[in-house]
């Protein structure tokens, strides 16, 4: 998906250097194999950042495969860790990463600091996990319907863009300020109108059909604490009634309130929601 030729050069005259560090899982020192798990990009101007570490299924299968005695409670507790030790740093919070450049475990490492030019960082964060982490998409129409939950939300964010709605979105939302302290759920975006919060969460039925069951737990949630919520699922392919995994998926969405929509439909989903938001 391509936007204006004008909206383009909009964007390249706000391009600025940011610099980005690739996180590594290294479970032996000695063999000095690893793995990247990770991305953490920044502006060093302005010390905004970003960070996103392994999230998707298939994903954490590959570590299992190349490190089968990986821990992975270590990797699926790092990002909150990083995060926590960031927001409670003295100081700037790049401080930290020289130090961790020294002290940080023989299990995870930061590779050397590396320049790139980006629009914005979330763009970036996305583009950058892709190169490096993600597992590689598959060629053809289906590498982004049946794709990974980063391959819909990467998707969902050109959609946002596109439309000019983008600045109006949180992106990332903690999902423990509504459930649990320690909740690693994140929500993809959210949006206010007319006094209603409403939240998009990218789905991968073909990967993980079971996050539709974490999805609605949270939105009963969510819908305890703040009245007027709505909610909308962006499915990696539509949901057909004949599959029992759609089927599970459909029902498990529906009796949580939450819309289901299929991502090759979601840009008409967003046109629709757009002048609710002007």
């Amino acid at each position: 998906m391509t936007e204006a030729s004008g909206a383009s050069q909009t964007f390249d005259t706000q391009r600025e250097a940011c610099a980005y560090r690739v996180l590594r899982y290294t479970p032996n020192l000695v063999r000095d194999e690893w793995v990247n798990i990770g991305v953490l990009v920044y502006n060093p101007s302005t010390g905004e950042r970003r960070l996103r570490l392994l999230e998707d299924p298939g994903e954490f299968a590959r570590v299992r495969r190349l490190h089968p005695h990986s821990d992975e409670s270590l990797l699926r507790a790092l990002r909150d860790d990083i995060e926590r030790q960031f927001d409670t740093a003295s100081g700037d919070w790049r401080d930290l990463l020289a130090k961790w450049d020294n002290t940080l475990s023989n299990a995870v490492q930061l590779a050397p600091q590396k320049g790139v030019l980006g629009g914005d960082l979330d763009s970036e964060i996305e583009r950058l996990y892709a190169d490096h982490v993600a597992l590689p998409a598959p060629r053809g129409e289906g590498a982004v319907r049946a794709g990974s939950r980063g391959a819909v939300r990467n998707y969902c964010s050109q959609v946002f863009r596109q439309a000019r709605l983008w600045e109006r979105l949180e992106k990332n939302i903690h999902a423990e300020q509504f459930t649990f302290p320690g909740d690693p759920m994140r929500l993809d975006y959210s949006y206010r109108r007319n006094g209603t919060r409403g939240f998009v969460q990218a789905l991968s039925v073909t990967r993980a059909p079971a996050d539709a069951k974490l999805l609605a737990y949270t939105a009963a949630r969510i819908r305890a604490q703040t009245i007027h919520a709505e909610f909308a699922a962006v499915t990696d392919v539509a949901l057909s009634a004949g599959n029992d995994r759609h089927r599970f998926v459909r029902e498990t969405l529906r009796d949580a309130g939450v819309d289901s929509v299929p991502l090759e439909n979601f840009a008409v989903w967003v046109a629709k929601l757009k002048p609710l938001l002007q």
